[in-house]
């Protein structure tokens, strides 16, 4: 059986790794974590948060170490990670631009500290072939109770 859902995530913390494990429950969908190689971000919020600008403001992003997943199985992805100042992620960047010709449907799950900023425009304007669906953010407080949540999100766009 061909699964219809795949979720992509990247977890600094591992916020966003919970997240994506409890909606793989809700969800019954495929899962990938996205990787890079060890060292590429310091273990401090705030000097990750620095090396996230820079690698913004020079287009260099992170390579990602892990085989980018068969997109062709799926029709819909969820793809998670943490917000950093107010933007997606650049290893989920970085993914979400090696998405070449997928036309399905992408969403966004995400974690930040109770202010996700322009996450949700700025993951929405890097899907170029994709149909948007909007997302669903959390905090690390909000885990605990997500069940309910995240199903009430599936429902919205389920196939």
């Amino acid at each position: 059986m061909v699964s219809t859902a795949l979720i992509v995530d990247y977890s600094w913390s591992g916020t966003t790794a919970q997240m994506a494990v409890d909606l793989q429950q809700v969800t019954g969908a495929d899962k990938v974590d996205l990787t890079v190689t060890q060292g590429t971000f310091p273990s401090d919020m705030f000097a990750t948060a620095d090396v996230a600008s820079q690698q913004l403001s020079s287009g260099d992003l992170p390579e990602l170490t892990n085989v980018r997943p068969d997109l062709n199985h799926y029709q819909t992805l969820l793809v998670g990670g943490p917000v950093w100042n107010g933007k997606v992620a650049t290893p989920v960047r970085r993914f979400l631009q090696q998405l070449g010709d997928f036309r399905g449907v992408v969403a966004p799950f995400y974690t930040d500290s109770g202010n996700p900023g322009g996450y949700e425009d700025d993951f929405e304007q890097l899907i170029t072939r994709g149909t948007f669906v909007m997302g669903l953010g959390m905090t690390a407080g909000d885990l605990p109770r997500d069940q309910q949540a995240l199903r009430g999100w599936w429902r919205n766009f389920q196939i």
